[in-house]
């Protein structure tokens, strides 16, 4: 793989030039099928719009089949890099690293096209709308494993600011549970001069804020993990005005089903109180988008040993639980299978407008597809 190390990064540069945000990758879906029949290799397209599978049987014999997953999605984000291959689409930027993904993944497929010695069959999932739409959850709803059935599937993100060429993991749960929220707190308008004739928005929206921290520090256990974050606050017009409303949105992450549970329930519990105390009422919106990401067991120990064939001993399989959140855990509730980050070196961190894929990890995570489809699809031996 490194001696294609240029072309690779080629690949991956002519697509951090288009990003293309959920649902809409029809350029981005276009170039990866382009290179995936190139390679000999069938596309279906379609699924959750923009989706892709390709396919690969081995020469090597029966044996069982696997999905290999790239996401495919960019960000609302104004890229602030100046590099040759920035975004050609202001507001737009790939800083996630699916760029990165998705030539890695191309890599590994057009090896294995060229060396199918391996026993089963391959799927390599292009999926759309990974970030907040969750196109994987679509993928698996419109059917991803009826039309590809599968024993495992497996996934591969980078991850800046841990030495190069780790790979970082963890059994079990992963990747935090995503839930989404919204309340409108509804008062009374009146003269910021005379506070006492309206009922006043902002003040229960501060005491929301507040208290929504209780639900971390004191209705859950020190030993669990959860967080409750405000990201934005929306009221008034001018200096002078109490407002009729205030918005507030944010997020909630967590890792078991009871917590989670928990949480929402103090959350409608505080809302509710914290507003009726200050004489004003509220309009709850509260959405659980992605699950938690949980890696099964097996699975989990069959990347790890993909990964230490590509890169020694560089590995971490205890990696802390990380409270970002990540859709292909919809795959992995519906098919065993495992994920992993791979580092990237010092750099600026990832939904940042100054980030760039590290091109010297391409081969590294091609070379990772590749050994794992060796060891898992390794033919059996005579008897």
């Amino acid at each position: 793989m490194a001696a294609q190390a240029d072309e690779l990064a080629g690949w991956r540069h002519t697509l951090h030039a288009m990003p293309e945000t959920a649902f809409e990758e029809t350029r981005t879906g276009a170039f990866v099928a382009q290179k995936l029949e190139s390679f000999g290799l069938p596309v279906h397209r379609g699924l959750a719009g923009t989706g892709l599978v390709a396919t690969l049987t081995g020469k090597a014999g029966e044996g069982p089949a696997i999905g290999l997953r790239a996401d495919m999605d960019a960000l609302d984000i104004h890229e602030a890099t100046n590099l040759p291959w920035r975004s050609d689409t202001p507001g737009k930027m790939h800083a996630c690293g699916h760029d990165g993904h998705m030539t890695m993944l191309l890599a590994a497929a057009r090896h294995l096209s060229r060396n199918p010695d391996f026993a089963g069959t391959v799927h390599f999932i292009f999926q759309p709308a990974e970030e907040n739409e969750g196109g994987g959850k679509v993928m698996v709803e419109q059917g991803l494993f009826d039309l590809f059935p599968m024993q495992a599937v497996y996934g591969l993100h980078n991850w800046p600011n841990a030495p190069f060429g780790t790979f970082l993991g963890r059994p079990d749960a992963m990747f935090a549970a995503f839930d989404i929220f919204e309340v409108k707190v509804i008062g009374r308008g009146a003269h910021a001069a005379m506070p006492q004739r309206g009922i006043d928005p902002v003040l229960a929206a501060s005491h929301l804020v507040a208290q929504l921290q209780s639900i971390v520090s004191r209705s859950v256990s020190p030993q669990e993990a959860v967080v409750v974050t405000v990201t934005q606050i929306h009221g008034g017009d001018t200096w002078n005005v109490i407002p009729d409303e205030v918005l507030l949105r944010g997020t909630v992450r967590s890792f078991s089903r009871e917590v989670r549970d928990l949480a929402e329930t103090r959350f409608r519990a505080i809302v509710e109180g914290v507003c009726a105390a200050q004489g004003a009422r509220a309009e709850i919106r509260y959405d659980r988008r992605y699950p938690s990401l949980v890696n099964h067991a097996h699975e989990f120990g069959l990347a790890l040993a993909a990964a230490r064939a590509t890169v020694g001993e560089a590995i971490v399989p205890d990696f802390e639980p990380i409270m970002a959140a990540e859709d292909f855990a919809y795959m992995l509730e519906a098919v065993p299978g495992a994920y992993l980050c791979l580092a990237s070196g010092p750099g600026p961190n990832l939904h940042n407008a100054h980030y760039d894929f590290n091109d010297a990890l391409l081969p590294v995570g091609a070379s990772y597809w590749v050994n794992l489809v060796s060891d898992v699809l390794a033919p059996a031996r005579p008897a």
